[in-house]
């Protein structure tokens, strides 16, 4: 008598919240993308007006990679179960995050003394547009990191459950690079 033999092949899964990111980092990319295309076309048109940069911008994109850094140390901490650190790394991620907001806030103050303002020239307004978005994706960046920092104090974010953790670091880390291509993008397509 021949036995069957059954072969189970396994079932490859996803956590929902890593699905959940980088589905919604993939919308933000094609978000992006769409607004820097819409960009480059305007401006091939004429009527576009040339501005410098306020310096603050580039302190605020150091003060973000900073909050990388943390983030990541932060990560790094949760493997270990280190949490002393983990609580601290995570509160120095979120307040750069904050400085950050409050530093681009002080770029648009400074914009605005030199005449460039949202409404007028597209120039203007594409960086005010462009800016302000991701300031936007940033703050739900903080309230992420938020819900990061509570469930750190809880002592739920540890080296058996770093969902939570890895989700926030890799949302991070991509708000940190979105930021340095679209400042990037700023400089050399005035």
């Amino acid at each position: 008598m021949k036995k069957d033999i059954e072969i189970t092949k396994p079932i490859l899964t996803v956590n929902k919240w890593k699905f959940i990111v980088w589905l919604f980092i993939v919308t933000i990319i094609m978000f992006f993308a769409a607004f820097t295309s819409a960009y480059l076309v305007r401006r091939a048109e004429g009527n576009w007006t040339e501005f410098e940069i306020p310096t603050i911008f580039y302190y605020s994109t150091a003060v973000l990679l900073i909050s990388s850094v943390f983030m990541h140390l932060g990560f790094k901490a949760a493997q270990k179960d280190n949490f002393g650190s983990l609580k601290v790394y995570i509160s120095v991620t979120f307040v750069a995050g904050v400085i950050f907001l409050i530093m681009q806030y002080f770029g648009w103050t400074i914009l605005q003394k030199e005449g460039v303002f949202l409404k007028g020239n597209p120039a203007e307004s594409f960086y005010y547009i462009l800016t302000g978005l991701h300031g936007f994706h940033l703050i739900t960046g903080l309230v992420v990191l938020f819900f990061s920092f509570l469930e750190a104090f809880k002592m739920n974010i540890h080296s058996k459950n770093l969902i939570r953790i890895e989700v926030c670091a890799t949302y991070w880390h991509f708000l940190d690079i979105l930021w340095v291509y679209l400042l990037l993008f700023l400089v050399f397509f005035r």
